[in-house]
């Protein structure tokens, strides 16, 4: 183990500063970054509005997931498997598998996401630093950039039939 000074950091929970992005209806909160890990994991508070789609259909081939539910209702489809998952509930989704998630319900609904190692949570960072809606193009282009790749024709079905903002 390497010697480091470490520092208490407090995120409160109404911090004016947090560092945050938005795309669609998920607004997402950096909460510990894979700098303040030696990128062992990062954690992101995903804040949803009522049916929003967190992000396409994909997958990633170098992070595990997991995501834990505060409240609401948090629907996923992994592997071909759908799932609604409640406050207290934890999905994983493992690396290499085809997922997506959303909020199940018609109010809004808050997740931890635990990303292990670090670096995908700088995908959602780079949302802050778009100027306009980005096109299927562009979000594929900037997944590509984090080691995802993105199935749009696999999303489509699922956000017409449960009625999910995208």
């Amino acid at each position: 183990m390497t010697d480091q000074t470490i520092s208490v950091r407090l995120l409160a929970a109404g911090d004016e500063a947090a560092d945050e992005s938005e795309l669609g209806g998920v607004r997402d909160r950096f909460m510990i970054d894979g700098a303040d890990t030696d990128g062992r994991f990062a954690l992101v508070q995903h804040l949803f509005a009522p049916k929003a789609l967190a992000a396409p259909m994909h997958r990633h081939r170098n992070e595990d997931e997991f995501t834990y539910v505060l409240n609401g209702r948090i629907g996923a489809v992994i592997e071909g498997h759908e799932v609604v998952a409640e406050a207290g509930d934890l999905l994983f989704k493992p690396r290499g598998q085809w997922h997506t998630f959303w909020n199940a319900g018609d109010e809004p609904a808050v997740c931890l996401e635990l990303i292990s190692p670090a670096g995908l949570e700088e995908l959602f960072r780079s949302f802050a630093h778009l100027t306009e809606p980005p096109t299927p193009e562009v979000l594929a282009g900037l997944a590509i950039e984090y080691g995802c790749e993105i199935d749009f024709e696999k999303t489509l079905p699922l956000v017409e039939r449960l009625g999910l903002v995208m």
